[in-house]
């Protein structure tokens, strides 16, 4: 191995290769579970050796086969080259099929004039498969004094690539054509793409994209084929994404796609039986951009799209640039849930335009997203809406916090030797959310305003670590407005377990008349088809729900049931807090429902904790196996990786590292 001397070895005393250097002179570390301290800016996650090269432009040309759920093709990669007498570039790769590596070079093999070019193939190998990892391909190259270098990478994916998830016509709304679509963050990328998978690297690229010619292709990127507007259908698709941006932002999805107009920099793709709806539900969109502008500073991408993907997809959104991906479990009927796009939308500055380095760093871009998710939802929707989904997103990280180790309850989190697709948690959000809410309360609104825009405007189309953070706040917070936060107070959000003392937590008085009601019912005193809900948003019952008494009677779960249709809500977060419920009390009239719920719906953050619950009784135990034998097949491999270790946690355990 390359890279994987970094992700433990030296911890009994194995010496690294010298390619496991890290990108940059490494800062002062913070404190961290490990022996070893880590290295700020070392991407413990990727084999590229980046030190020596770094990949600035991605050119694709992949033909897309359903049939054999396979892309395949090839990519052309620019590298910068900054070490001369490097003769080895190492990428990232899961599971690809390569058949040819070839090098552009000048004036050999006949070339008759210095503006003639020919291609020649290079000597390559894998190096042995890590099972977080994938395999480091070496590309043997000579020693040159040439600014760039490039290669060509001829290959095919793996029909179990790990961020491809192909669905069959019958799993898709429509019922029509089958889907593709791409899920590459953290380290998805190298799975479909030979590169440097590391959020350090960033490049431009461009695309060609070839299906049947009944389906349409799209990817965060510009669509050339329509100028903007969605391509004609013709089974060939072109894209360029003229921006810097790190790998796994790159994105691809193809199925019977429709597409909706929201506004004039913005619009829904989704399957034509549910594009109507989308639109409608995201209809406010426009209105989030120009809020996040008078904020933030200016959107900087042209166009902001949605992309409604089927109920498999893994995640609640991913933030690809142009073209968020978002679950159709946000679509409620009533505008309670598109926090997930203002969400996705802050991303557009904080994780698109300024980017984590490492997974370590991943705070960065989730705690300000955070962040800015609640600004936008204030100006959209109010402030009494903002305060009511802060409420019920600290609650989640308590009850996350309760369970986690306090090495894992730090911003800036050690994940050597870990999966960073599998063990985040709320603390990147929602401690960072507070922490950015700490700093807005300390330094003013209008202070911390202006410190947001001058940091986007510093860092764009960077990617940068905790430390390059801490240091422009020091110079441009902590300095400039002395005596207002320490030093050590920073230092104990980002390294310190818990929430600190000095947070400023949310609070909203939406809530005392929910706690009345379940406070009434509970003790018997009102029926539940009697208490006064008619005005309650989605918020409130997420919190009738989930303050329930740990114990309630099948009589009361029926009472609730038959007055509000929790089992039959179309709202799938409600949903999933009535399951919980459900399960734990075994309330057997849902149970139907709740099976259909975890074979239709992959959603991760909903379904998981549903089969936690269930294997904590012997025979909730063999309904979760048997549910999730019939429900594996349809979940992204993301998905699929979480629940095997809930359901079958010995055979997930023993994968091979070969």
């Amino acid at each position: 191995m390359i890279r994987h001397c970094a992700l433990g070895l030296a911890l009994t005393g194995s010496s690294c290769p010298a390619t496991a250097a890290p990108a940059a002179a490494p800062t002062a570390a913070l404190p961290t579970a490990n022996f070893a301290p880590i290295q700020s800016g070392l991407d413990y996650h990727s084999f590229a050796n980046v030190e020596q090269f770094r990949v600035i432009r991605v050119d694709l040309d992949l033909r897309v086969d359903s049939a054999a759920k396979v892309l395949r093709g090839g990519v052309g990669l620019q590298i910068k080259r900054l070490d001369p007498g490097a003769t080895e570039l190492i990428l990232d790769t899961r599971d690809l099929n390569v058949t040819d590596v070839m090098q552009k070079a000048q004036g050999v093999l006949g070339a008759t004039s210095k503006s003639e070019t020919t291609w020649v193939s290079r000597p390559y190998h894998f190096q042995r498969k890590d099972k977080i990892l994938g395999s480091a391909l070496v590309i043997e190259l000579p020693p040159s004094k040439r600014p760039s270098e490039f290669i060509k990478i001829d290959y095919e994916t793996s029909p179990t690539a790990s961020a491809l998830q192909w669905l069959s016509a019958k799993q898709t709304a429509g019922k029509r054509k089958p889907f593709l679509f791409t899920q590459s963050e953290p380290i998805g990328t190298r799975s479909w793409i030979p590169l440097q998978d590391t959020p350090q690297v960033r490049v431009t690229y461009t695309a060609t994209i070839r299906t049947d010619s009944d389906v349409l292709a799209v990817m965060s990127a510009k669509n050339l084929n329509g100028m903007g507007r969605p391509a004609k259908r013709n089974g060939e698709y072109s894209f360029v994404m003229p921006e810097a941006i790190p790998p796994y932002l790159i994105a691809l999805a193809v199925g019977d796609l429709a597409f909706k107009e929201t506004g004039p920099r913005t619009g829904v793709y989704a399957e034509k039986p549910m594009v109507k709806g989308a639109a409608k539900e995201f209809a406010d969109t426009e209105s989030m951009i120009q809020s996040s502008e008078k904020i933030f500073g200016p959107y900087r991408w042209d166009r902001y799209d949605i992309l409604v993907l089927p109920p498999s997809f893994p995640m609640g959104g991913m933030e690809n640039p142009r073209l968020s991906f978002i679950t159709p479990t946000a679509i409620a009927g009533d505008k309670s849930l598109v926090s997930v796009i203002a969400h996705e939308l802050a991303h557009s500055w904080s994780g698109n335009l300024v980017s984590n380095a490492t997974w370590r760093d991943l705070w960065l871009n989730e705690g300000f997203t955070d962040y800015m998710e609640s600004r936008i939802i204030n100006a959209v929707y109010g402030e009494r809406r903002e305060m009511m989904e802060r409420v019920l997103g600290l609650r989640s990280l308590r009850d996350d916090l309760a369970k986690l180790e306090p090495a894992d309850q730090v911003l800036a989190i050690d994940l050597r030797d870990r999966d960073p697709g599998q063990v985040f948690s709320t603390v990147p959000y929602e401690k960072g959310r507070l922490f950015l809410t700490f700093l807005d309360a300390k330094f003013g609104r209008e202070r911390f305003d202006a410190f947001l825009r001058g940091y986007f405007d510093h860092f764009a189309f960077q990617s940068i670590t905790t430390e390059q953070f801490l240091q422009y706040l020091q110079e441009n917070l902590l300095d400039r407005f002395a005596g207002v936060v320490t030093r050590d107070q920073v230092m104990s959000w980002i390294s310190g377990p818990g929430i600190p003392p000095d947070a400023v937590l949310p609070v909203s008085d939406a809530f005392a008349p929910v706690d009345e009601a379940r406070s009434a019912w509970v003790s018997g005193r009102v029926a539940a088809k009697k208490l006064d809900t008619h005005d309650w948003v989605a918020q409130q019952w997420l919190y009738f729900l989930e303050n329930m008494p740990a114990s309630l009677s099948a009589a009361q779960l029926k009472d609730l049931d038959q007055a509000f249709g929790f089992t039959r809500t179309a709202n799938a977060v409600i949903g999933h807090s009535w399951f919980v419920l459900v399960i734990r009390n075994n309330y057997q009239p849902g149970y139907a429902r709740l099976e259909e719920y975890l074979e239709t719906i992959g959603r991760r953050r909903l379904v998981a904790p549903l089969y936690e619950e269930l294997m904590k009784t012997p025979a909730g135990a063999t309904q979760a196996k048997r549910v999730y034998a019939l429900a594996r097949p349809g979940y992204h491999a993301m998905t699929a990786a979480a629940i095997d270790a809930i359901v079958n946690p010995s055979e997930s355990s023993e994968t091979s590292d070969e």
